[in-house]
């Protein structure tokens, strides 16, 4: 059970990480700084595999119509996918993607809106990013460098995720190193110093708590490594850069509440020191995160 005492154990036992600083940038005149941490990341799905289905749209204009309300509820990047990560889900080829994308990227950039998007595919990566998308969601492993160059060309922004295989619609069992933030440190280490060699100023990383893998069927289990990954957060600041986190669901355990579960997961999240929270429920989750800032 989570407890004091594990946290005291946790945070006496990597004290050195503790006072981690991270980069502070600017994307689009918007900053990113610590002193405005956390910064909240709202989501659409474009696809119909996609599970949470509160935030599913199938049509441009009510995808218009939730990215503005998220970016009235407090999102300061709002993250378009248009094809969902669930393994069962269908496969949208990328010009396909591109199609269904760049009408409602377009217009939000013009308002101003920070636009993320969510792809292993290059080519989706590269047509968004001259529309005007603000940051990369990169949901694939080891990307060519000249896919760095191009979001450094454009100034933009870039999500690094942990993903165990060529893609996140590419992966098998999980493996599960004894001391897990070691291995997210290493893989981290290497693709930061790729992005920075071509550019890139805007970083974070996310250990990819979300994606799917057949060997984490079992529910607490899964739950354990997420929670575990969470409150360790703080070890890979000492990389220099902000960390993502998508909060995950625990169906299993919530169930008819599963729409609350983000909340109890943004809680461990921000203890462990999460800069940027990519959640469904930007309402509730922005609500733990302004309590938790008048107790600190």
């Amino acid at each position: 059970m989570l407890s004091l005492e594990s946290l005291a154990e946790l945070a006496h036992h990597h004290a050195a990480a503790l006072p981690a600083k991270v980069a502070e940038f600017e994307i689009r005149g918007h900053s990113f700084n610590s002193a405005n941490r956390p910064h909240l990341m709202g989501v659409i799905n474009l696809s119909a595999d996609s599970w949470y289905r509160e935030s599913v749209v199938t049509s441009t204009d009510s995808a218009l119509t939730r990215a503005r309300r998220l970016r009235a509820e407090g999102a300061h990047l709002i993250d378009l996918g248009a094809e969902s990560s669930l393994h069962h889900a269908a496969r949208i080829d990328p010009a396909q993607q591109i199609a269904t994308l760049l009408p409602i990227l377009q217009p939000l950039a013009q308002e101003g809106s920070l636009i993320s998007i969510e792809t292993y595919q290059p080519e989706v990566a590269r047509r968004c990013l001259e529309a005007g998308a603000a940051v990369l969601n990169l949901t694939g492993s080891r990307p060519p460098d000249d896919l760095y160059r191009t979001v450094a060309a454009h100034r933009a922004g870039i999500i690094l995720c942990y993903v165990q295989g060529e893609n996140v619609r590419a992966v098998g069992d999980f493996v599960h190193s004894p001391d897990h933030a070691t291995a997210l440190l290493d893989y981290f280490r290497r693709e930061i110093d790729r992005a920075v060699q071509a550019g890139v100023h805007a970083i974070w990383i996310d250990p990819g708590l979300g994606f799917y893998y057949k060997n984490l069927r079992d529910s607490t289990a899964r739950i354990r490594y997420q929670a575990e990954t969470f409150l360790h957060t703080f070890r890979l600041r000492t990389l220099g850069w902000p960390v993502c986190h998508a909060l995950p669901h625990a169906f299993e355990f919530f169930q008819d509440e599963v729409r609350s579960a983000e909340s109890l997961f943004a809680v461990l999240a921000l203890l462990g020191k999460t800069d940027l929270l990519r959640t469904h429920e930007i309402p509730k989750v922005r609500a733990v995160a302004r309590t938790l800032g008048i107790l600190s």
